[in-house]
């Protein structure tokens, strides 16, 4: 079982910055790869972010790419998400999800966190 719980989110103007963090409870956390979902009001859970377990492979939505970047430190069992150029639209409770898998669908991810949420102001 891995346990993963998220923090980093708040309250931002629009241009701002954020870094989101994402702890587990596994040592095996290096074999995960690990993905950042999101989900604003009324809308369904959408992937923003993944990265393989090995690191060396990174993989974002359209909407995000060249303002989002993922991350990860084995060594501390974390992931990142450094979160620049914020938009209204990217408001939304933001979930990290570990996956034995290759896919990066919601349904594919064996773990997920409780989210944080990041609100961005216009």
């Amino acid at each position: 079982q891995v346990q993963l719980v998220e923090s980093g989110g708040g309250l931002v103007q629009a241009g701002g910055s954020l870094r989101l963090s994402c702890a587990a409870s596994e040592r095996a956390f290096s074999f995960y790869s690990m993905g950042w979902f999101r989900q604003a009001p009324g809308k369904e859970r959408e992937f923003v972010a993944g990265i393989k377990w090995s690191g060396g492979n990174t993989y974002y939505a359209d909407s995000v790419k060249g303002r989002f970047t993922i991350s990860r430190d084995n060594a501390k069992n974390t992931v990142y998400l450094q979160m620049n150029s914020l938009k209204p639209e990217d408001t939304a409770v933001y979930y990290c999800a570990a996956t034995s898998g290759s896919s990066w669908s919601s349904l594919a991810m064996n773990y997920w966190g409780k989210g944080t949420a990041v609100t961005v102001s216009s």
